[in-house]
């Protein structure tokens, strides 16, 4: 099922949506929504169903994808949904609210652990030994402080051919903060070394988890940053945790 924003009906329906004033509404109930949709669509997986703002209008979910449809499960329409009195795009908040990873689960033994100061702040970083941009990323974090980061090492080999190796190396290295530390900030690869290591179970969690990049952050109430942020930028992020749902 694949609808385009760029024919006039979706264009004309997408413009009825931010239109449309946010009224008050009772919260109609979803399981009628939700067994119409299962039934329509057998093939496909749908999550949560939540009432909007816009009557008779219901968000369903579909992974990390939002889209908006009616009751009788037949009309769908992607985009975003906007509060246009507040100024607020509805549908970017619960997207970044859908993205959250539930930090709890995290398997942090099989991770690379710094503990920075007093460790009160705690992070963790899927990063690849041979991306640039991860490198760029450990200079502008050098000088964070009171921060516990756990890094998993995620090597992207369709791109990187020997950051697999590079990331086993490091992983049986004596002293691995050290060993990781020398690779990205000085460019010295350690000692090729083999033993028991997590790094194929860090390529299954990063898809699980539907983590594509390096580098991706993950904070400890579950928000996500992709790229190499700036310090200010991550100070900032950690300190200020987004609204729980």
């Amino acid at each position: 099922m694949t609808i385009s924003l760029s024919t006039p009906l979706a264009a004309l329906a997408l413009s009825a949506l931010i239109a449309a004033p946010c009224i008050a509404q009772d919260r109609a109930p979803t399981e009628p929504v939700a067994e119409r949709l299962k039934a329509l669509y057998p093939a496909t997986r749908f999550g949560e169903i939540h009432p909007t703002p816009w009557p008779g209008v219901f968000e369903v979910a579909m992974g990390k994808q939002l889209a908006y449809v009616d009751a009788s499960g037949q009309y769908f329409l992607f985009g975003h949904l906007f509060d246009m009195k507040t100024q607020l795009d509805l549908t970017a908040e619960r997207k970044a609210r859908l993205a959250r990873i539930d930090f709890a689960q995290l398997p942090l033994t099989d991770a690379l652990k710094e503990v920075r100061g007093n460790g009160s702040r705690v992070l963790a970083i899927f990063s690849d030994p041979d991306c640039p941009y991860c490198r760029k990323l450990e200079a502008d974090i050098e000088t964070l402080t009171d921060v516990t980061i756990y890094t998993f090492l995620m090597p992207l080999t369709s791109i990187h051919p020997q950051a697999r190796d590079k990331a086993i190396a490091v992983w049986c290295a004596d002293d691995r903060t050290s060993a990781w530390r020398d690779l990205m900030h000085r460019g010295q690869s350690p000692a090729t070394r083999d033993c028991a290591h997590p790094v194929d179970r860090n390529l299954t969690l990063a898809e699980r988890l539907n983590i594509s990049g390096t580098p991706t952050l993950i904070a400890s109430d579950g928000r996500l940053i992709a790229g190499a942020v700036g310090l200010a930028q991550i100070e900032a992020w950690l300190d200020k945790p987004g609204a729980a749902r």
